[in-house]
Parts: structure tokens; sequence; C-alpha cells
């Protein structure tokens, strides 16, 4: 499968749920999470401007731990910042690994342009911030303005609401991802306290036990719960800040596609429950499903949540407390960290990921998607400029005197606020001078029956049209979903297929789709496309000829045709027509000319046809 993608397993007769919005859902949390920390700041800032030193004394509360001889003393702001955001970076670390497995950092094509960009907003605002302070001996503090807050990013996207921001949210997370990287090897490499040898030793030991957990046959989970712990205890040990350990956790637990064999074998046993419920067959089920996904997708999944909702927040609370008064903002306007901090924040990621962005336009090693302009990018490196979280994290690490640091904690929260309204004018402005347009929502190129690959009627009212490769374990011939929506619709609808390969996962689909293409010169493409389908572990090349063989095709002819131009250009200009309508993962359909989106099982296709209006009867050429 092109990408991670899961589909409902829905017994025969069950009730069919509606599908769900992803998209609003996605951007809904992402809007609460960014609401959710921005209540945090407003607390902690009208806190810490009551008269006392409540939130201080709160924060600086102290908590102790102890076993035998051995104890540990910490306040409750060190378990926040220390403790608490571990988690955060584990889920850092997560979609890390996840995005350079199976994601977009898989694909140097499509990722030359945000990594180029990423890179640009790692590096010019730490230059930005060291011209401001290479004179007043807190250049140290560079690494408090390379990163950027990817929740508040994305919540300020949402909050924004441009029309068709799929694309850009798809570059910004990418983008983020790298930036990501970014940050955590700085905090590794310039801001620890020195290394302790015998506790880094044994940190070594348990991270090469943690990569081994994967082959346990059970208890996975527990296996990395406990070893995960003792990491981040050893990690604090031998000075290396403690956050870390989450993302070397994250970094070794494996992250892979829905595999057909493990999806099947769940569809077995639904199939068992279902003729005999009992609680045998329910926790094999359960046990099934889960294991179907990686253990990344699903800590991920789980865990997101409270670190969104529950985590961020409480970081926003315990790190935005800066008491502010006319002396405080006086100091701010002159003090060369403030200053270095803003400008490096807002010009420096702007002009670093809008430039980074056009120059590999223009040197010709990378290209945009479809649908995303240049001024989208500038609004989006814009919003890059909001630093919150990484930013604060690093302030107490970063300066060591107490009213710098709440210099730049003011200078922090005002650049944030600065980049999210540059980042709105830019693109409110921009769309309105060139207003965007979806990508790929309707097909590209009709239907044609003098070239198309078509079950079906071309005078019936419903159309399936299908992108996908022989290779892909979740295309339609392959789980049999789109037999049931022809089942479903009998004469009253028509099957298109059109060629993805996916060349990186399926590194035989290539080949497979022009063993379909020969098949299809002696008119046997569709039994050719049965045999590659059933035989999807074994399409080398010797395979495509013993099955064209076994369908009694002509040898020598299908080993011309097999390499022939009319062959390779066929399946050339269904990719084209895939690239132009931005289409990256099969299997992809397109219903009665429009693009499906969500679930691709049977159901959430006959569903999706039902409520599409029929097509006009179209009459073959002659």
């Amino acid at each position: 499968m092109g990408s991670v993608t899961t589909f409902p397993l829905i017994p025969t007769g069950a009730p069919r749920p509606a599908p769900a919005p992803q998209k609003k859902k996605i951007r809904g949390g992402d809007r609460l999470s960014a609401t959710l920390m921005l209540v945090g700041v407003a607390i902690a800032m009208v806190w810490a401007n009551l008269p006392g030193e409540t939130y201080h004394q709160f924060w600086d509360l102290p908590l102790g731990a102890s076993f035998g001889d051995a104890s540990w003393t910490f306040s409750l702001h060190a378990l926040v910042n220390e403790g608490f955001m571990t988690l955060f970076f584990f889920l850092v670390g997560l979609e890390v690994k996840r995005e350079l497995t199976v994601g977009e950092l898989t694909d140097r094509s499509r990722a030359v342009v945000p990594i180029a960009a990423a890179v640009a907003g790692l590096i010019l605002p730490a230059g930005i911030f060291l011209l401001f302070n290479l004179a007043d001996g807190e250049f140290d503090a560079w690494g408090v303005v390379i990163s950027t807050d990817t929740a508040f990013l994305l919540g300020a996207l949402a909050l924004i609401g441009p029309k068709f921001s799929s694309r850009l949210r798809t570059f910004l997370l990418t983008l983020a991802v790298v930036d990501d990287i970014g940050a955590l090897l700085v905090i590794g490499l310039f801001y620890n306290s020195g290394l302790n040898p015998v506790p880094f030793v044994i940190a070594l030991v348990l991270m090469v036990l943690i990569a081994l957990v994967r082959f346990l046959p059970v208890g996975r989970g527990f296996a990395y719960g406990v070893l995960g712990a003792a990491l981040f205890v050893v990690v604090y040990l031998a000075g290396v800040h403690p956050t870390l350990a989450g993302v070397a956790v994250a970094l070794l637990i494996p992250v892979f596609p829905p595999r057909r064999n493990d999806v099947e074998r769940s569809v077995e046993l639904t199939q068992a429950f279902r003729e005999s419920p009992n609680p045998a067959y329910a926790a094999a089920v359960t046990r099934s499903l889960r294991e179907s996904i990686s253990i990344n997708e699903r800590i991920d999944t789980g865990l997101r949540p409270y670190v969104s909702f529950g985590i961020l927040p409480v970081f926003a609370l315990a790190n935005a407390g800066v008491h502010i008064d006319g002396d405080t903002l006086r100091d701010a306007l002159v003090s060369p960290v403030a200053w270095g901090i803003v400008a490096g924040l807002v010009l420096g990621k702007f002009i670093g990921i809008t430039v980074a962005t056009w120059l590999v336009g223009v040197v010709g090693r990378g290209q945009l998607a479809p649908g995303l302009s240049l001024h989208r990018v500038a609004g989006g490196a814009a919003l890059s400029g909001i630093g919150f979280t990484i930013s604060l994290f690093l302030v107490p690490i970063a300066i060591s005197d107490p009213h710098t640091q709440d210099l730049a904690r003011v200078a922090v929260l005002a650049a944030s606020v600065i980049a999210f309204f540059l980042g709105w004018a830019i693109l409110t402005v921009g769309d309105r001078i060139s207003p965007p347009h979806p990508v790929g929502f309707k097909l590209a190129r009709p239907v044609d029956p003098q070239r198309d690959h078509i079950k079906g009627s071309m005078d019936a009212p419903y159309e399936i049209v299908e992108y996908g490769d022989f290779e892909c374990p979740f295309c339609s011939r392959a789980t049999g979903s789109v037999d049931a929506v022809r089942e479903r619709f009998g004469d009253d609808i028509r099957w298109v297929w059109r060629h993805l390969p996916l060349d990186q996962p399926h590194p035989h689909a290539q080949e497979a789709a022009q063993a379909a293409e020969a098949a299809a010169m002696q008119g046997r493409f569709f039994e050719m496309a049965g045999k590659l389908f059933a035989h999807q572990k074994n399409l080398e090349r010797d395979d495509l000829f013993r099955y064209a063989e076994m369908l009694g095709l002509d040898p020598d002819r299908f080993a011309d045709d097999f390499v022939s131009p009319k062959v390779a250009h066929h399946i050339q200009d269904d990719r084209l027509d895939a690239e132009i309508m931005d289409l990256n993962t099969t299997p992809t359909f397109f219903l009665n000319g429009r693009r499906h989106v969500g679930p691709y099982d049977s159901a959430s296709l006959i569903r999706g046809l039902e409520n599409s209006a029929p097509m006009a009867a179209k009459t073959p050429a002659i």
C-alpha cells in the first residue's frame, strides 16, 4: 500500500457506520489543542502578575522520590519540563520515525523542498540571533529561536482556515518533522551538562535491548514501558536532558503499513466471532486487529490526546508566567536577547523558509506539490515563527539569569503573536489576489473506451475509476471490494482500471503493469490482472511470463509487447494523469468523476455512489 491507511472491517449484514469526517476531526483537534494552550498562557500571565509570588512558589514546590538509600528531589516545574514533556518528545520521535519510514520523507522528490526549507528555517534564525547577541555574552541562547511549535502552527492554520489547505498542511507537517529533528539534535549536542560515562554506556545497552523488543512474541508493550522508564533515569544520570530518552525509545519502535496477511486474519477471526460469539474469539479479534497496526501508530493514537489536550496546556501554564511591569517591558525593548529572539523567529523563519523554497524551485532540484503556491508557503513560513513550546523549554536551559529568562519569555510570546498575524495577513491577502483551487477533486481525463480497461457498459449510470497497482495488497481486486460494489449495482455500473505503480513500496508494480498491458494487446487484460492479484508475492519477470503461458498467450508477441513503447506510453499516461491530480497512494477511487475521500471498503464505496448523482450515458466512439 502506498501510505498508511486503514479501513473498517464490517461483517456482512452489520450496520454501516457513516464515514468519519477525518479532515474536520484533524482541524478540530489542532484548533482545540492550540486553544487550550492559549488558555494556559492567559492563566499563567494573569497568575504571575497577581500580588505575591504564588505562581513561582507553586511551580517551585519540592517533590521527592526515594528507593532504598537513593533519593531524588525535584520541583513541580521540573516534573512538567523534564517528566511530562518526555511524552511530548516521545510523540515527536514517533512522528519522525513514521515520516522517515512510511511517510512523506521516504519520497525524495516530494520531500526535498520542505527539507531544504526546514534546514534554512533552522540556520537563518540562529544566525540572526547571533548577530544581535555576539557582544553581550548570551550567544549560547541561539537554540531558543530555531524550532517551530508544531501544535501551535497547525492550530493557527486551523484557526485561519484558508480554503483547500490540505497540501499546505502536509508541507508544514513535513517541514515541522525536519525542524523537530534539528531541534532534537541541537538539544542533545549543545544543551547537556556533560556526559557521565558509566550511565551513558548503560543507556546504550538499554537502547540495544529496546531495539530487540520487537522480536518478543508477547509483552512488547510492557517491555517498552519498563525499559523506557529505565532509560529515562539512566539518561538523566548520564548528564543528557532526560526528555531525549523519549525520542530514543520512539525511534527504536518499529512502524509498518498494514500487512495483507494480518488484515485477512482479522477478517477470518471476525467472521468466526460473528458465527459463534464467545470471549475467546472476542479476545482473538481484538488482539488481531491491534497487531495489524504498528505499535508506533497505536501508541501515537492512544497517547496524542493526553499530550495535546493535557500535557501541552499544563506546560504552557508552567512556563508562560512572566511578571510584566514597566521595568520588564523597558528592559525587553532594549535587550539584545529579546530582539534577537523576535527577529530570529519572525524574520528568520519567514525569510529562510520562503527563500529556500523559491531557490530549490529555481535550480530545478524540487517543486511544490500541485495546488501549493509560493504565497501559501510564505504564509506558512510566517506561521512557523511560532516557536512556543521548545523555545520556552530551552529558555531556562540556555539562559542562567532569571531576569534575562523573563525577557526571553516575553520575546517568545511576542514573536508568536507577531508570527500569527503576519501569517494570517499573507494567506488572506495572497488568496484574494490568487484564489486557490482544489487539486485532484475531479477526474482529469474522462473514461475512454478505446484505451481504458472497463468492466460494464458505457451506458451505465454509475462509474468507478480506480488508480492502483498490482502489488498493492489493498487494491480492489485484491480485497474484492469492487466485486461487492459491482454485485450491488449490477448492470448499472462500470469499473475502470488505471495504472499507478508506486515504485518505492512496490518494486514489482511497474513490470506487473507492463505484463497486464502486454496481455491486453492479446485481449486478455482482465485474465492477467486476476493472475497478478492472486499471486502478489510472486511478481518477478519469470513469474509474469509464466502467467502469460498459463493464459495461452503468444509468448513471442507477449515478450515484444512487454517492452514496447506502446505499453510504456499507456502506463506513463496514467502516471501523468495521477501526477496532475496529485495522487500518491493506492488505491485511489473516483466515483462518478469525483475523488472519493475516506475509507474504501465496499460499504463506503456503495454509499458514496448512492449519494452521488448518476452520470449521463456515454456512447462508445465508433
